[in-house]
C-alpha cells in the first residue's frame, strides 16, 4: 500500500513543478511579446493617427492621470501588473517619446483597431450619447394618474445590468421572455448596454470608471424615466455597478440580486490588486484561467486579441451563425475590468455597509462550481450582510447559474421580485 501512494504524491509533486515550469516560461515570454508590440502599437497608431495612443506600461505616465484629477477613481491595478522585461529598463527609451494627454483631448473618432461597421459606430450619431437602453413596458394598459395595472397593482420598475463582456442581449434573450403572464403585466423592465459595450457609446476620451458608468446609467434610465422606485438584478462584474447605486440609492432601491457577484475582502489599499489576483492570477490551465490572465496582465496582447476577433465581428458571426453579445472595443474592456472589477473592490465594504442601513432585500445567487468568480464571494457578502439570502446551484458554472436554466432563474426573480414588493423575503 505505500509504494501506490507514495509514487501518486510524487507524480502529483512532479505535475505541479513541471506545470509551476512552464507557466514561468509562458508569462515571461508573454512579458518579452507585450513589451514589444508596445513599440509595435506606438509607431503605428503615430503613423495612421498621427498621435500615439497611450499605454499604461510606464509607470512615469501615472502622473498625467494624478494631474488631470482623477488618481482615486483609476485602479492601481493599470499600473502594477509587472513586466519582468520593463522592469530590466527595456525599451526606456520610449518615456522619451511625447504621447498625447490620457484625457484623450476630445477624440471621438474611431481607433483603426477597432471595428467601424455601421451598428458598432451608430452611437457617434446619438447628439446626446446616451446609453442604449431596452424597456419592455407592462403587457396591459396601465392607469395614467396613479401608476398601476389594470388589477390595481402598483407598477414595479426592474434594472437589469450585465456583466464583463456582455449586453442588454444577456437579459432579453434569456430572462424577458421566460417572465410569466402575471409578471409581463406588473413589471416595467429596464436593461442596459453598459457605457463601452454593446450598442452603447465607447468613446476614446473616457477611462470607464465606476463614477462614469454610474452617470450614464443614471443620465439615460434613472433621470430620462423618473425612476423613484426600482429592483436591481445584476449578473458578474454589474453587481459592482448594482451595488454603487444601491448605495446612493438606497431609500429607492426595493431589492437587489446579485448573480455571481466578485468581493474578496479586504484593505482598502490592497483591495484592488487582491481581486485582481483572485481573478486574474497567471495560470496556464484550466483554459479559461489562461485567457483571463492574458487578457487582464497584457494591455498589448488584449488589443491585438480584440483586433482579431471584435474588429472583425461581423466575419465571426456569420463562420459561426451566432448573434455576438460581444460587441466592444479594448480600450472600453480593458478600463473596465481594471477601474471597475479591480478599482470598484475597494469601494465594496462601503457599499455593503450601505445596504445594511436600507431596507431593500439582498439575494445573492451564484453556482457551486463557478471556476470565474469562486463560490466563497457570495458568502463573503452574506457575513458583510448577514440578512443577504445566499442561493447555491449545485453544477452550474459563471454561465450555466442562467444559462441553459433560464425557467428556473426566472422564476425564482418573480419570486423575489415579488416578495420584495409585496413586504416578503425569500422564495416562497
Amino acid at each position: 500500500m505505500v509504494g501506490p501512494i507514495f509514487l501518486g504524491k510524487w507524480l502529483r509533486k512532479t505535475a505541479q513543478v513541471l506545470v509551476s515550469g512552464i507557466s514561468r516560461f509562458v508569462f515571461m515570454f508573454l512579458d518579452f511579446l507585450d513589451a514589444v508590440l508596445c513599440v509595435f502599437y506606438r509607431f503605428v497608431d503615430e503613423f495612421l493617427e498621427g498621435n500615439a495612443t497611450p499605454c499604461y506600461c510606464h509607470h512615469g505616465e501615472e502622473k498625467g492621470v494624478a494631474a488631470f484629477g482623477r488618481e482615486n477613481e483609476v485602479s492601481e491595478t493599470l499600473y502594477g501588473r509587472k513586466n519582468v522585461f520593463r522592469e530590466m529598463g527595456f525599451f526606456g527609451f520610449l518615456r522619451k517619446l511625447d504621447v498625447m494627454k490620457r484625457s484623450g483631448g476630445g477624440i471621438i473618432r474611431n481607433r483603426w483597431s477597432d471595428c467601424s461597421c455601421e451598428s458598432c459606430l451608430s452611437w457617434m450619431s446619438n447628439g446626446d450619447q446616451r446609453l442604449h437602453v431596452v424597456v419592455r413596458e407592462p403587457s396591459t394598459a396601465i392607469h395614467e394618474d396613479n401608476g398601476h395595472d389594470c388589477r390595481g397593482k402598483p407598477v414595479e420598475n426592474v434594472l437589469f445590468i450585465h456583466g464583463f463582456l456582455s449586453s442588454s442581449l444577456f437579459w432579453t434573450e434569456m430572462v424577458f421572455p421566460n417572465l410569466s403572464e402575471p409578471a409581463k403585466r406588473r413589471y416595467r423592465l429596464f436593461a442596459v448596454d453598459l457605457l463601452g459595450f454593446g450598442r452603447s457609446p465607447k468613446p476614446r476620451a473616457c477611462l470607464y470608471t465606476l463614477r462614469e458608468h454610474l452617470e450614464m446609467i443614471e443620465k439615460s434610465v434613472l433621470y430620462q424615466f423618473q425612476l423613484d422606485s426600482f429592483h436591481l438584478v445584476a449578473h458578474s462584474m454589474g453587481c459592482v455597478i448594482a451595488l454603487a447605486l444601491a448605495a446612493k440609492y438606497a431609500k429607492s432601491v426595493k431589492s437587489i440580486t446579485l448573480v455571481a457577484p466578485p468581493y474578496f475582502p479586504s484593505s482598502a489599499n490592497g483591495a484592488s490588486l487582491t481581486t485582481f489576483r483572485r481573478l486574474a492570477d497567471k495560470k496556464i490551465w484550466p483554459p479559461l484561467s489562461f485567457g483571463t490572465a492574458v487578457m487582464s496582465w497584457y494591455e498589448h496582447l488584449g488589443r491585438c486579441v480584440c483586433f482579431l476577433f471584435c474588429r472583425n465581428h461581423q466575419a465571426w458571426e456569420w463562420i459561426l451563425k451566432l448573434l455576438s453579445r460581444r460587441r466592444h472595443t479594448h480600450h472600453s474592456a480593458w478600463h473596465t475590468m481594471h477601474n471597475v472589477i479591480c478599482g470598484g473592490a475597494k469601494l465594496m465594504d462601503k457599499f455593503l455597509e450601505a445596504l445594511e442601513d436600507c431596507r431593500a432585500d439582498v439575494h445573492v445567487i451564484q453556482g457551486s462550481k463557478d471556476n470565474v468568480v469562486p463560490s466563497e464571494c457570495s458568502l463573503n457578502i452574506q457575513r458583510k450582510v448577514p440578512s443577504a439570502e445566499v442561493r447555491i446551484i449545485p453544477n452550474a458554472d459563471h454561465s450555466t447559474v442562467i444559462l441553459h436554466r433560464e425557467k428556473d432563474f426566472t422564476r425564482d426573480l418573480e419570486l423575489i421580485l415579488a416578495s420584495a414588493a409585496d413586504g416578503r423575503r425569500g422564495y416562497s
